[in-house]
């Protein structure tokens, strides 16, 4: 149930964005979630792709540090508290979430966040355990081309 994110290391200049998405978009590739946070000195580019692996050979090409993890992609209901019952059973597991992202791409009343665990297996097994609707590859990019 995990999806393949690719996270590419920018040093912090004008236009490295702008060179991301050109290349991914030049390689055919689809970006349908993304996070860019900053740090000391560069940022990181997370990004859920239509082909991760082909993303990262893009990367490689360009020079541009990147990684492939898996993340996990959780439908929730778009109201308050949701992610709150969605966090509570992490808490008791003791699972920590490392980072997440929201994907809003489509209208159906619900919301998809994407999080990264250092403990991915782990953090599936409390999830499901937890009834959480985890979503497959195919079940997240259906929904990127819903919106």
């Amino acid at each position: 149930m995990a999806l393949k994110q690719i996270s590419i290391f920018l040093e912090n200049s004008p236009g490295r964005l702008l060179d991301v998405t050109k290349a991914l978009g030049k390689a055919g590739i689809n970006m349908r979630a993304l996070s860019l946070a900053d740090t000391a000195g560069f940022g990181v580019l997370r990004l859920l792709v239509s082909d991760a692996a082909a993303a990262r050979k893009v990367a490689m090409e360009k020079h541009w540090p990147a990684r492939v993890d898996d993340v996990i992609a959780i439908k929730i209901p778009d109201t308050p508290g949701s992610l709150a019952q969605i966090l509570e059973p992490l808490r008791k597991a003791k699972v920590d979430v490392e980072y997440m992202y929201a994907f809003t791409g489509f209208s159906t009343h619900q919301a998809v966040m994407i999080f990264g665990f250092k403990d991915v297996k782990r953090a599936k097994e409390v999830l499901a355990e937890s009834g959480a609707e985890l979503l497959n590859a195919s079940q997240f990019a259906k929904l990127s081309e819903e919106g």
